[in-house]
């Protein structure tokens, strides 16, 4: 009670606040021309507008301090720098063209930066740019980024894997909160939809630092849409169909801001059958999702704050063999039905030269699954009986959708996480955070089956960074303190505790070459799963036993990252050495119960090697044609020099890409993708090889003007040649079940 008076009072004081406005012009700066419609944001206050057609702009209600303001168009070298509010005169400025893509801010890392400023590489994608390259999903689509893939049980069930670290080594981030839905099994997905989300980030390495304990591998960091700018309204409906799956995603949204408030609305519903290969259809990877999210925003000159909510159903197919060969889309048995709800609060107190962030989120995961049930024993004797015990049939088959209907696992997994961070003021060349995060857990059971016991867990992390400017180079550093506690209602209660660290140098060795080094920790308590597993894992054909001796995972990661960037040319190489101490991992011991093979959890150290290479180039002059080629390669060892299982295969991406406009047409863009995927003989003792296989993608789009309003259509098609491959990271691949074949996509978005 005492702190909510203090945070009324202080909405009180604010806004005895000074106020300013910032007014301005963009030009071209070779000719001095006006740029219209050119982007100013302010990130940290999430605040901006566009030039008008004189290349003026204004921007009312900001609180006194140094802020940064960036400006970006394209076509244009994006722009970033530092405000020092009030400002009595009117800031001007000049934007080089370039044929170098807008470059974004990076909201994973607390300062906010462009990735060219940032100490740690950081890579973002657009979730439309992947939607346009035929993504079927979330976990479909982030497979495009280098050094990261997909464990996939079908397309329905896909967890990320990043550098060869997966399930609770790498942490997701949605609306600005941790998400928390079970993710420690290899059946259980990402659970969030792309619709409503507007760019992905993905931090690659120890990222503990900031997130603490499951961020060992990386994070996953899911940025949800922008408000409407103020005083403006938007709703916009899309629809894309699938040809494999026979399938569809749709959506629709609506947003409006005024000064002071603003909301938004979207719903989406995505429907898929049966992925077919060249020769079969998959029998039950058909799935169904549906989506909805709000988002409610109030903000005036010294406080902002922003409540979001998300609901996403689904209802997913869990395939074991090939049978029944068909189009329907209603899942057979067994099959997932799960319901993850999502509530976040993000609000920002506002001071002279700092501020005070403070978020809250709730995740509320509800899991069913359903197993396969066999009644034709009791049916063949219905039958020889029917007539003489009709009434009794009658009540057998009420009996039997009752059990039908019931869930065999049931888990309700309710989390509330905290995150409030104080930016100190700037002291000389420092810009400097500290702040305290944790979460309070639990999972209860309903069903017959118990895959984890019931338990409760609490974390609480203590945390300070720092990001220090240099002329000619960046410095990042911070420490960290966590610890878990972990209550099982058998009585066995668990306590980890964890110190951090991590330092990054960014430099300019030389004109055009940027040169990154990141030292960093991390590390991951066990799981429940890992500590107490006792019993056949669903969706799997193994008996698990857990292990509750067993002690954190902590690592020690070193990333050098080097960029060489010219106008029209780009060369990256980023390459890491990654030792993790006490691995845990899944080992088979040679026994049975109940004809399923034992699998123990155990650990071993164990050492992850590799990294990602490549070039971009787009040649003078013909800016608007991209070529593009990245290899990717990991490597996992135990210290006996087996191989760890899920590493991925090395690949190699080329692309050749144009953007054009022509006529009616804008933002018009085409591209041919062909994929390679080396063979993978690096496996663990329980895994079999997997061939090479080639993947040729291509598609165009572009965008119209339909009835005055903003008509975008695309067309792609992967895997055109219809090869049949299995990737190294399905779960189907024991059971020798190819992946996707050719689908052919078609998207369209129109602007109410």
């Amino acid at each position: 009670m005492k702190f909510i008076i203090n945070v009324l009072l202080l909405l009180v004081v604010l806004p005895i606040f000074s106020q300013n406005t910032l007014k301005g012009n963009v030009v071209d700066k070779t000719n001095q021309q006006s740029i219209p419609s050119a982007n100013i944001y302010f990130p940290q206050l999430e605040k901006g507008t566009t030039s008008n057609n004189n290349g003026d702009f204004i921007i009312n209600d900001l609180p006194n301090g140094n802020h940064k303001i960036v400006i970006s168009y394209l076509g244009y070298e994006t722009i970033s720098l530092n405000v020092n509010l009030p400002l009595k005169e009117q800031l001007n400025i000049e934007m080089s063209p370039s044929a170098i893509e807008m470059e974004g801010i990076i909201i994973s890392t607390p300062f906010h930066k462009l990735q060219s400023e940032n100490v740690m590489k950081v890579e973002q994608k657009k979730v439309n740019d992947l939607n346009a390259e035929g993504a079927i999903n979330l976990s479909n689509g982030i497979s495009n980024f280098s050094g990261v893939e997909s464990i996939s049980t079908g397309l329905g069930i896909g967890k990320p894997v990043i550098r060869g670290l997966s399930a609770n080594r790498v942490l997701v981030y949605t609306q600005g909160v941790r998400l928390e839905n079970q993710q420690y099994g290899a059946e259980h997905g990402l659970g969030l939809s792309s619709s409503g989300i507007e760019s992905i980030e993905v931090i690659k390495g120890p990222a503990s630092l900031l997130y603490g304990s499951d961020a060992l591998g990386g994070v996953l960091y899911f940025n949800p849409e922008k408000f409407a700018q103020s005083n403006t309204t938007n709703a916009d409906a899309s629809a894309n169909y699938f040809s494999n799956t026979k399938g569809y995603n749709s959506n629709i949204g609506l947003k409006h801001s005024t000064d002071n408030f603003k909301f938004l609305f979207r719903g989406s519903v995505a429907e898929h059958a049966d992925y077919k290969t060249d020769d079969y259809r998959v029998t039950n990877t058909r799935f169904l999702e549906k989506d909805f999210k709000a988002g409610l925003g109030y903000q005036v000159t010294h406080f902002k704050t922003e409540f979001r909510y998300n609901v996403n159903h689904a209802k997913i197919g869990i395939p074991e063999d090939i049978g029944e060969q068909s189009t329907l889309v209603t899942p057979l048995e067994p099959f997932q039905e799960i319901t993850n709800h999502v509530m976040s609060s993000k609000s920002t107190f506002f001071f002279d030269n700092s501020k005070l962030d403070v978020n809250f989120g709730l995740t509320y995961n509800d899991r069913k699954e359903f197993e396969e049930h066999h009644h034709d024993e009791e049916h063949e004797e219905d039958e020889e009986h029917e007539e003489e015990e009709h009434d009794e049939h009658d009540e057998h088959d009420d009996e039997h959708e009752e059990e039908v209907e019931e869930a065999a696992l049931h888990m309700k997994l309710k989390t509330l996480n905290y995150d409030v961070k104080y930016h100190l003021p700037e002291l000389g060349k420092f810009e400097t955070i500290v702040g305290i995060q944790g979460l309070t857990q639990s999972n209860t059971n309903y069903g017959e089956e118990e895959l984890i016991p019931d338990a409760n867990m609490n974390d609480i992390g203590f945390f300070a960074t720092s990001h220090i400017h240099f002329d000619n180079a960046d410095i990042q550093l911070g420490a960290r303190y966590d610890n878990r506690n972990i209550e099982v209602t058998s009585g066995l209660e668990k306590n980890f505790n964890s110190f951090n660290g991590a330092i990054g140098l960014k430099t300019d060795l030389f004109e055009n070459f940027i040169a990154r080094i990141n030292l960093a920790t991390g590390f991951r308590a066990p799981n429940l799963a890992e500590l107490t597993s006792n019993g056949v894992h669903h969706g799997t054909n193994r008996y698990e036993i857990g292990n509750e001796n067993l002690t954190s995972e902590k690592n020690f990661q070193t990333d050098i990252a080097l960029e060489y960037k010219t106008e029209h040319v780009e060369l990256f190489a980023n390459g890491f050495y990654n030792r993790i101490n006490d691995y845990i991992f899944l080992s088979p011991n040679g026994d049975e119960i109940d004809s399923a093979p034992v699998f123990i959890y155990v650990q071993d150290n164990a050492k992850l090697y590799g990294g990602e290479f490549g070039f971009h180039l787009h040649p003078h002059p013909l800016d608007w044609l991209h070529f593009e080629s990245s290899f990717e390669t990991v490597t996992g060892k135990q210290d006996d020099n087996n191989y760890l299982p899920l590493i991925p295969a090395n690949s190699i991406t080329n692309i050749i890409r144009a953007e054009f406009e022509t006529g009616s047409l804008k933002k018009g863009y085409a591209f041919v993708k062909l994929k390679s995927t080396f063979r993978q003989d690096n496996v663990s003792a329980f895994e079999t090889s997997t061939d090479s296989y080639n993947l040729l993608s291509a598609g165009f789009g572009g965008s119209f003007n339909l009835f005055n309003k903003e008509l975008n259509v695309s067309i792609s098609g992967t895997n055109l040649t219809n090869k049949t491959y299995i990737h190294h990271l399905s779960r189907l691949k024991p059971d020798g079940i190819f992946n996707i074949g050719r689908n052919i996509s078609f998207g369209i978005t129109y602007s109410l």
